[in-house]
């Protein structure tokens, strides 16, 4: 088995080796994943965080050794939390602009190492450590099918970018966020931090967003923004009408 780590920014993740495929996820910096398959400009592969599969292309990323692959799932690296960092790439004197969840490997002090490359961390843009700061932080984001950043992301992007950054690892699509964690009985009892799930007319899980309390939920659906809820699902004040049906709310503890 061979292994790889993101030296860029943010990378698309594509359902097919194909620059016009559809971009089913992204791969941060610093985050690593195990190599399926080569082809041609592409390579196949399963991330580490999430075990999700997808193509990327092959100039996109640093080879990784398995001892250093292993080190990593067993001592995880340190995460950024601003919205931006700014990480200065020694050997070429450029700067990259980190987005917030982005695994800092191997850091001492203020540099880590990708592959031998230094990256030394100078600077950041916006940080906040309460829940509901971090969420708000992402307002505004426009909606991305397959984004995890705040310049673009999906409605289980954002819920799996903000609990990554209290510590708590989501699946990546909301179908599987909604496995994970208890359930909380009513939306009366629903609280700060609850993930909120929605299905469509078949039943299926499809969407997610974050209580704010048991009245308000900030979701990514066209942009993050927040909305009210209720017994009945997403009530929208730009669209005068319910947009999605709540199906059931999970806790995680933080």
């Amino acid at each position: 088995m061979e292994y790889g780590i993101c030296n860029l920014a943010v990378i698309p993740l594509r359902a097919e080796p194909n620059e016009r495929s559809e971009m089913v996820s992204q791969v941060l910096f610093g985050e690593t994943f195990e190599i399926i398959e080569w082809n041609n400009n592409w390579v196949q592969i399963n991330t580490a965080i999430d075990n999700y599969i997808g193509w990327i292309g092959r100039l996109q990323f640093a080879m990784l050794s398995h001892m250093a692959f292993k080190q990593l799932q067993q001592h995880p690296p340190q995460l950024t939390h601003s919205a931006v960092t700014q990480a200065w790439k020694i050997v070429d004197n450029s700067i990259l602009y980190l987005p917030a969840g982005s695994s800092l490997p191997f850091l001492t002090s203020t540099t880590c190492l990708i592959n031998g490359e230094k990256f030394e961390i100078i600077g950041s843009i916006g940080r906040g450590d309460e829940l509901d700061v971090t969420a708000l932080s992402f307002l505004n984001a426009p909606y991305l099918w397959g984004g995890r950043t705040h310049f673009g992301i999906d409605c289980s992007g954002f819920t799996q970018a903000v609990f990554r950054l209290k510590g708590v690892n989501l699946l990546r699509d909301a179908s599987q966020q909604a496995g994970q964690g208890q359930t909380v009985e009513s939306l009366a009892e629903a609280q700060l931090g609850d993930l909120a799930f929605f299905h469509n007319d078949e039943g299926r899980v499809t969407h997610v967003g974050i209580m704010l309390n048991n009245e308000q939920i900030i979701h990514a659906s066209g942009k993050v923004k927040v909305d009210r809820i209720d017994q009945h699902g997403i009530y929208s004040v730009e669209q005068q009408r319910y947009t999605h049906m709540l199906n059931s709310i999970k806790r995680h503890h933080f």
